[in-house]
């Protein structure tokens, strides 16, 4: 059982919802992004999703692009953001961190090298968002086998006929993208979401999390009520991104997280 399996399982039995909090390494560089994610889990974060800077991020939007860049422009590596994870670590053994990303970095450090590293620096899971289940036997199966979750992503275009496929070797939990386009592009809708979340839910066993286009505490108590949790990302990012300081965005976390427990 990996950190994240145990704390869904936790809160399963506490009868709570998820928040999940998105911030990418090294942003706006690497002292300060520590200090954040350090402070995640005291303003109600239950899972970590720590980005990995990468130049190309085809997902993203302008937000999250902006927060890879800067954290490049600072000097963030693959290996700097393993560092982090470590970091954390020595203060923090119980909150699950997912690394989430594109393939190139890790392809680049080659993949038994990049899981053997990751495992050592405390990382629970992946978000690869470029990797299809086509190319499961490329990272998924060894990261699984290594004892790493490999969360896969299903979005409004995912079919009855794709689903399948797409839970496949999934693990963790299924991260469900609220709608299509990119981050921070719109806003989520419960009404949208809920039957969504139900048709997944029926092919598969595990918590499934709804992300994209929360940014208030409304919003993400309102999304986490028809799922299993709420993913907030581009939110927070764009309050470091304006140069808000480190306890303006713990405060604002916790706003976003009182809203899903509140679910």
């Amino acid at each position: 059982m990996t950190r994240i399996d145990a704390k869904f399982a936790e809160l399963r039995a506490a009868g709570k919802k998820a928040f999940v909090a998105y911030v990418m390494a090294g942003d706006p560089d690497y002292e300060t992004s520590l200090d954040i994610v350090r402070g995640l889990p005291g303003a109600g974060v239950d899972v970590i999703e720590l980005g990995l800077p990468f130049t190309d991020p085809m997902a993203d939007g302008p937000t999250i692009q902006l927060a890879g860049q800067r954290a490049l422009d600072a000097g963030m590596t693959l290996q700097k953001t393993l560092d982090l994870a470590t970091e954390f670590r020595k203060t923090d053994t119980t909150t699950p961190i997912v690394l989430m990303g594109y393939y190139n970095p890790i392809y680049s450090r080659g993949v038994e090298k990049f899981l053997s590293d990751a495992r050592a620096a405390g990382i629970d899971g992946l978000i690869v968002v470029d990797l299809p289940p086509e190319e499961d036997d490329e990272l998924c199966i060894p990261a699984q086998a290594a004892g790493m979750n490999f969360i896969r992503l299903a979005t409004p275009t995912t079919d009855d006929r794709r689903l399948p496929k797409v839970m496949q070797n999934t693990s963790g939990f299924v991260y469900y993208v609220s709608i299509t386009g990119i981050t921070g592009s719109a806003e989520a809708e419960a009404g949208d979401v809920g039957p969504e979340v139900a048709r997944i839910k029926a092919a598969t066993d595990l918590p499934v999390i709804v992300g994209f286009g929360i940014n208030t505490p409304e919003k993400s108590r309102a999304i986490a009520s028809v799922a299993d949790g709420a993913v907030v990302g581009s939110a927070i990012v764009g309050q470091i991104g304006a140069g808000k300081p480190v306890s303006e965005v713990l405060e604002f976390v916790k706003t976003l997280s009182d809203g899903a427990h509140s679910a």
